[in-house]
């Protein structure tokens, strides 16, 4: 990870009463939905996640049986096979992967199973979609992993 997108990183761990002043004058806003759409593609205009891959090193994604499928196919193993190698089952039951980072994420940072890489891949960070107050605590979480969420933090501080 580039050394700005550690700094944005940083900046929402070390500002978790600013985050929840936020995210509290956040509740009275009837547009926060499009506030925080806009930032997503704004803050995406200048973020690479090539350039930093946080959510692929330390942040595992929970994986339907839609993905389990899907990603054994293209790997061309049955599905036990799959989860024997790459899953586990977390603590709420859920299949996650093994180890981090994650299996799939190359030295270059591409995903080697981008096509066929599970829904949670596909929706992180979830700035980008409706209800943002009925996910805020996932984004508060995601802010202290992507520099694109805290950037999008940083923004409606200003606002």
């Amino acid at each position: 990870m580039i050394d700005s997108y550690k700094n944005d990183v940083k900046w929402s761990e070390s500002n978790r009463r600013r985050i929840d002043s936020i995210i509290q004058k956040a509740r009275n806003d009837k547009r926060i939905d499009q506030k925080i759409n806009n930032l997503h593609e704004e803050v995406f205009e200048e973020v690479d996640c090539l350039k930093c891959a946080n959510c692929c090193e330390t942040t595992g994604p929970l994986l339907t049986s839609m993905d389990i499928g899907r990603l054994s196919k293209n790997l061309k193993i049955a599905e036990k096979v799959f989860v024997k190698q790459f899953l586990r089952t977390d603590e709420d039951g859920d299949f996650v992967f093994k180890t981090m980072p994650c299996p799939f994420l190359g030295e270059d940072n591409y995903c080697t199973v981008y096509e066929d890489r599970p829904k949670a891949c596909r929706a992180f960070p979830h700035t980008d979609q409706k209800g943002q107050m009925n996910i805020m605590h996932l984004t508060r979480k995601n802010a202290k992993v992507c520099p694109a969420v805290s950037k999008i933090f940083q923004q409606l501080d200003k606002i």
